[in-house]
């Protein structure tokens, strides 16, 4: 089986954004109830050594068991070699609609969830339903949180220091004073998180965090943000990040330097990835 997608030059990524969105086919509500996601009473970690950390996150509850025994596993290592073009995947079709939001933070990243309909995105002709977005620092090719019951698509965006984003200045605030609760932050359209739409890596994957749920369809956008050095320290100091999880993205982001779309064949399940994140 092949997977498509579409690639970016090298950069070093600081941080990353991540949406989710859900198939109108899915029964899942828009936005995902706080009982399908991973809480505090059985938390996991980056670090080994702590019967938590990544190769022992299938052993710590049933329902994660893929986590070790997956095989579409996300991250994966995009190599330049494995793909070929697809000319006809088409630009990325974005349909946004302004809702109530809250910024949430759910102590390994900063996310801001929908409380109304937030609009859709089309992928190989399905529409999937805009749930929420969170950021990463340092940077994870991953997605914490919510359970990928039904259809899922994530959308992947890469930042890298620079101007302000103009969202995250927005939220700045929110993100320095939000503590481990939430925060209503009123209207807000998803569209104000510009980002491109022609060229991009897509591939069938997984949940990177527990519980690592595969069929997940994964699309990284080519075009690299940026963000200031005071928003990427506020992401940070918002989670108490001190991993060097930044290097999973760095991994992938390593070897986009084919400027097409592309299908890719993955090669290597989680347990290498996370395995080769620890050097």
């Amino acid at each position: 089986m092949k997977y498509s997608c579409c690639c970016s030059r090298p950069t070093f990524a600081l941080i990353f954004i991540s949406f989710l969105f859900l198939s109108s086919s899915s029964l899942l509500p828009i936005c995902i109830a706080s009982s399908s996601e991973v809480g505090e009473e059985t938390p996991f970690t980056y670090i080994e050594g702590t019967g938590k950390g990544p190769n022992e996150w299938g052993n710590i509850r049933p329902d994660w068991k893929v986590c070790n025994t997956g095989k579409l596993q996300s991250p994966i290592d995009l190599l330049d070699g494995r793909v070929q073009v697809m000319s006809n995947l088409g630009k990325l079709k974005r349909d946004n609609k302004a809702a109530p939001a809250v910024v949430k933070n759910r102590g390994h990243g900063i996310s801001v969830w929908w409380e109304g309909y937030a609009g859709k995105i089309n992928i190989n002709e399905t529409d999937y339903k805009l749930t929420q977005c969170h950021w990463h620092s340092p940077s994870e090719h991953t997605f914490n949180g919510a359970s990928a019951s039904g259809k899922t698509a994530v959308i992947g965006i890469v930042y890298k220091y620079g101007r302000p984003d103009p969202l995250l200045s927005r939220l700045l605030h929110h993100i320095k004073t939000v503590g481990k609760n939430e925060r209503p932050i009123g209207i807000l359209n998803p569209g104000d998180i510009k980002f491109g739409s022609r060229k991009y890596y897509r591939y069938n994957g997984s949940l990177t965090t527990p519980p690592c749920t595969e069929g997940v369809v994964w699309t990284i956008v080519k075009k690299v943000r940026t963000a200031s050095r005071e928003q990427v320290k506020a992401l940070r100091d918002a989670v108490h990040d001190v991993s060097a999880s930044y290097k999973w993205l760095w991994y992938i982001i390593l070897h986009l330097d084919v400027d097409a779309c592309l299908w890719m064949q993955p090669h290597m399940d989680m347990r290498q990835t996370r395995d080769q994140h620890k050097h």
